[in-house]
């Protein structure tokens, strides 16, 4: 297993985070990851810290896919750093989402698994992969969406950066969120500025 606690020098900081297809080899390291106290926080809190054979069946790429969710490892030159997943906003149940009638919504999570390298734009970069593979691989996405904690401020700031707007406050199955969005016009529009 790579050592996910060092640090990048300043020096080698303008690699590129990429995102990989998560492959049933990586279930071991993202149950690690997923144990950490700045993942546990956000990622379902204490009471939904998963055991090693929960993350082995039910985050398994194949399980995941009945789900219509898409999970990623973010790279970093050859150093994994962290986890993203997509999912189909319409139908994905447990009381999500109930009112979306546009089957091109997308929703997004993610984590950097290593604390130390938060506040480092490390997290910008992923969503910015993530949200570019989305939208450039597949015509059919119309929105991307996400639904930070309202006091969650380190992750609204990083979907800002990422050109995600916020929207409203809104009661989901974990609680209030703050939900954002970016549209294919607006990804578009800032395509043409960069």
């Amino acid at each position: 297993m790579i050592a996910l606690g060092k640090i990048m020098p300043m020096s080698d900081r303008n690699t590129v985070v990429t995102l990989r297809k998560m492959t049933d080899h990586d279930l071991p390291m993202l149950y690690e990851w997923l144990q950490r106290p700045h993942i546990v926080e956000w990622w379902g809190g204490e009471a939904a810290r998963p055991t090693l054979e929960e993350v082995l069946t039910d985050y398994r790429p194949g399980a995941l896919a009945r789900n219509a969710v898409t999970p990623y490892i973010a790279m970093l030159a050859e150093e994994p750093i962290g986890y993203a997943q997509s999912y189909i906003a319409l139908g994905s149940g447990d009381g999500w989402w109930e009112d979306e009638t546009d089957p091109g919504v997308r929703g997004i999570d993610q984590s950097l698994a290593d604390a130390a390298q938060l506040n480092q734009g490390l997290g910008t970069q992923l969503v910015r992969a993530l949200v570019e593979k989305l939208f450039t691989q597949d015509p059919s996405v119309t929105l991307i969406q996400t639904d930070p904690a309202p006091h969650n401020h380190r992750a609204i700031r990083c979907y800002e950066k990422a050109g995600f707007v916020q929207q409203r406050v809104i009661d989901t199955p974990d609680g209030a969120a703050v939900y954002m969005i970016q549209t294919r016009e607006m990804f578009e529009r800032s395509a043409k500025r960069a």
